[in-house]
């Protein structure tokens, strides 16, 4: 089972870099699609976004490569996911985002979710042999 999960969080870690490099190069077009207000501080504001988006992507998958698991790094990005899913959530309800965004919240929340259980399946005595 933990296999499989890692194959999928690795799926999601390169997911994350890919749209958040689609994010930094062409921001209005992530804009657009959810339905925010493009203009020049938005498509700046995204852009940065993006950046931390391939940045966590980058950190989990070189993780997920190295010789040990890091729970560190999986919790981190945990919290990375389920902050996003919050903040479009949170966009929507304020209609700043159109509710097709809330694809976009979903997938972070269920990546924050399989993230966490991945987490817990971290031995954390796997650095000390």
């Amino acid at each position: 089972m933990k296999k499989y999960l890692r194959v999928i969080i690795v799926l999601i870690a390169i997911l994350t870099i890919i749209s958040g490099l689609v994010q930094m190069i062409s921001p209005s077009f992530i804009l657009k699609f959810i339905g925010g207000d493009i203009n020049a501080t938005t498509n700046h504001l995204f852009a940065i976004v993006g950046m931390f988006m391939f940045l966590f992507g980058g950190l989990l998958l070189h993780s997920l490569y190295s010789v040990y698991d890091s729970k560190v790094v999986v919790l981190w990005c945990t919290l990375q996911k389920l902050g996003a899913a919050i903040a479009v959530f949170l966009a929507i309800g304020k209609n700043l985002f159109s509710p097709i965004a809330a694809l976009v919240a979903g997938f972070d929340l269920l990546s924050a979710i399989l993230f966490f259980i991945y987490y817990r399946s971290i031995d954390p005595l796997q650095n000390l042999d």
